[in-house]
């Protein structure tokens, strides 16, 4: 398909606007940050709900919703969605048990900010190493994972205007990194705001246009039977195990440092109710976009052949540029961008949190080295996104890696090293600090081992690693619980801070929280 230069040069001042409109919100959000390690990495836990449910939707849902879904569908058709459903399920199940518990367990457990503090404060781990092997385990994954989406980036530049991979890769990675190493935790959490609402407004206006194109809905179906009547359905090419792989996906989210981080920022836990409701409404018009664009081009491309994409995970791209104004389509296709970035965004402040808080903290302990201002906190944060950012985009120079793949790696490596403990340690007292370094350090290993054998084409490695790491952990934890009545007590008043619509309060006679 010829396009008309001028037409690029139109769709590529509608990125722009984009992208300056992302610079601009990281600038208010770093004006507005404070100028300690809890303002930059958790936004001083003052979210609002409509915030917070946004913000995870839209660090959650990267590239491979407006890139990799639809490619998958597109090829496969609907037996490929299961993905989405078991995402939904396990969004909604995210919410529902785990939200309201950890944003009142991390206060109470010395006001942890990240998920590797907690799991120390729950469970007065002095050793140390719970903390520490759980900032290695986000490093490592979370590189892999930010990766993906510079491979998204890259592959948008070049099949959208024909800009060199390497360089789109690059531009995305710059103005990522700028805006989350100045905003920080506000920064990435308003423009996964603007950029969820873009993204939402985009998925829907393809596959709706595209129908008007084709001539209907009921158009739109039959050409999609005339291509493949099993594209319509929810089984065809499908078994049991490989429905169960897919929607396993969504055992995946009570793992996801940049997901749950969100719960922990939240002003009171009794708003996650609110929050759940507005995230899984957005999450639930996103799929039907999601499905919507697939079904469509496969209809489309039966009639237009000549325009139908090389790569099935551009699809989405593709149809932007056919059914819109050049400006519009401009807008359209950054929201693939919007996905991709907050994403990137929240990762990066993750990892950084990790590096410092986790890492560069108990390493400048135990060498006995001062206590550092929180202003010097806040710069080597700053360090730690520029890093990773710098790594990812290293990882990422060859586009011949999938998006699916690479996203698939790191959510079940993150959703069976850290899923099994997050639910275990918020509704189980007897949950050990063994148990859960075991339980953390299997899952991972098992989901690493089981994705990089054939085994992995049979079932999704999410499944094994997150059920061995449970069963690691509540085996090895009734073997070595000793009780703790600190821990009790702590454990007793988080369940009651997660029922209460009041703020925390710290009981009197007790060091307070800054001092922790």
């Amino acid at each position: 398909m010829a396009v008309d230069p001028d037409d690029k040069v139109i769709a590529l001042v509608a990125v722009g606007l984009y992208f300056a409109a992302m610079l601009g919100i990281g600038w208010y959000a770093y004006r507005r940050t404070r100028n300690d390690l809890d303002g930059y990495m958790l936004a001083g836990r003052g979210l609002k709900p409509w915030i917070a449910a946004l913000s995870a939707g839209a660090s959650d849902m990267s590239g491979w919703l407006l890139m990799g879904l639809p490619g998958a569908m597109y090829v496969s058709g609907l037996s490929a969605s299961w993905i989405m459903i078991g995402l939904l399920i396990g969004a909604w199940t995210n919410w529902k048990i785990v939200a309201p518990r950890l944003r009142a367990y991390t206060e109470v457990a010395r006001d942890s900010i990240t998920i590797p503090s907690f799991l120390e404060s729950r469970l007065h781990d002095d050793s140390r190493m719970l903390r520490i092997v759980c900032g290695v385990i986000i490093l490592v994954f979370f590189t892999f994972y930010v990766s993906s989406g510079m491979v998204a980036s890259g592959k948008f530049f070049d099949s959208s205007f024909g800009v060199d991979y390497t360089i789109g890769m690059l531009i995305v990675a710059g103005v990522t990194m700028l805006y989350t190493l100045f905003g920080g935790f506000l920064g990435a959490s308003l423009t996964d705001v603007a950029q969820g609402l873009l993204l939402v407004v985009a998925l829907l206006a393809v596959p709706i246009i595209g129908v008007i194109d084709l001539g209907g809905v009921g158009a739109t179906l039959d050409g999609v039977r005339a291509v493949d009547p099993g594209r319509l359905s929810f089984i065809t090419g499908s078994s049991v195990i490989s429905i169960i792989s897919a929607a396993a996906w969504g055992l995946g989210y009570f793992g996801q440092p940049h997901i749950i981080v969100r719960f922990m920022a939240l002003r009171v836990p009794s708003e996650a109710g609110v929050a759940r409701r507005i995230g899984i409404g957005w999450m639930f018009l996103c799929a039907l976009g999601a499905v919507g664009t697939a079904l469509v081009g496969i209809a489309y491309f039966a009639k237009n052949t000549a325009d139908a994409p090389a790569d099935s995970e551009t699809i989405f791209l593709v149809l932007s540029e056919l059914l819109f104004h050049p400006f519009i389509a401009g807008l359209v296709l950054a929201a693939v961008l919007a996905a991709i970035m907050s994403t990137i965004s929240s990762q990066l402040v993750v990892c950084s949190s990790a590096l410092v808080e986790d890492l560069y903290k108990l390493v400048a302990q135990k060498s006995g080295r001062p206590e550092l201002s929180d202003k010097t906190y806040v710069i080597l944060g700053r360090c730690g996104v520029l890093a990773i950012a710098v790594i990812a985009a290293v990882l990422a120079i060859s586009p011949s890696n999938s998006i699916l793949d690479l996203v698939a790696f790191a959510w079940a490596g993150f959703g069976s090293a850290f899923g099994p403990i997050i639910i275990v340690s918020l509704y189980w007292r007897r949950v050990s600090t063994a148990g859960a370094l075991s339980g953390i350090v299997v899952g991972a290993a098992v989901s690493y081992a089981w994705g990089q054998s054939w085994l992995s084409e049979q079932m999704y490695e999410i499944v094994p690693g997150f059920f061995a790491s449970l069963l690691v952990i509540i085996v090895v934890s009734a073997l070595t619980h000793r009780r703790d009545p600190e821990i009790d007590e702590e454990f007793t008043r988080a369940v009651e801070l997660s029922r209460s619509k009041e703020p925390y309060v710290e009981p009197p006679n007790e060091p307070s929280l800054t001092d922790a």
